[in-house]
């Protein structure tokens, strides 16, 4: 089977289920998103994070391919009866996980800017890729309904990436970079 299908050659795109929609659909653009951030966290995963960092972003990249799914599937589609569909239970372990890393850490009292190990830096990424996700489902709900926990699971997920970016600092003996108010002046000319 060829990869290229020519399908899409005219700026549409087929979604799940049926039916075609411009490449710039806030569908499109949602699951999209998705599929970086997918994408980030693998490249996270392959700079050598630890082993239960590890096992843990392997179930969230699987859980990222339902939630791409759903956001690729119409809610009127047949398609939908098929899909696994993220629950509040995946939610509810992705908040498990952040308690279990953050106890791990010292209480967070200022920002920290995305910097210090690689693998921290990468997850800092990933982190932010995840948040343009949720902003593009967001973005979606407003004019198609998404009835799965979809966005609350891509907030939780960023929330994890951050705690897991400054564990990966804490576990590599990196300290982590603080934000700290620079007062800029202008040179005279």
């Amino acid at each position: 089977m060829k990869i290229y299908t020519r399908t899409g050659d005219d700026g549409t795109t087929g979604l799940f289920g049926g039916g075609r929609v411009r490449k710039d659909d806030l569908r499109v653009e949602a699951y999209g998103a998705v599929d970086e951030a997918n994408a980030a966290i693998g490249m996270a995963r392959g700079m050598g994070v630890d082993s239960d960092v590890d096992k843990l972003l392997a179930q969230v990249q699987h859980a990222l391919f339902d939630v791409g799914a759903d956001l690729a599937t119409p809610p009127e589609a047949e398609a939908r009866a098929r899909l696994h569909l993220v629950e509040e239970a995946d939610v509810e372990a992705l908040e498990a996980a952040i308690d279990r890393f953050e106890a791990e850490l010292e209480p967070l009292k200022q920002f920290i800017l995305p910097a210090g190990h690689a693998t921290s830096a990468a997850l800092h990424v990933a982190r932010s890729v995840v948040r343009r996700a949720e902003r593009a489902t967001v973005a979606l709900s407003s004019v198609a309904p998404i009835g799965t926990p979809v966005a609350r699971y891509l907030n939780r997920l960023s929330d994890l990436l951050f705690v897991l970016a400054r564990a990966a600092n804490a576990r590599n003996g990196v300290s982590e970079a603080r934000f700290h108010v620079v007062r800029r002046t202008r040179d005279a000319d």
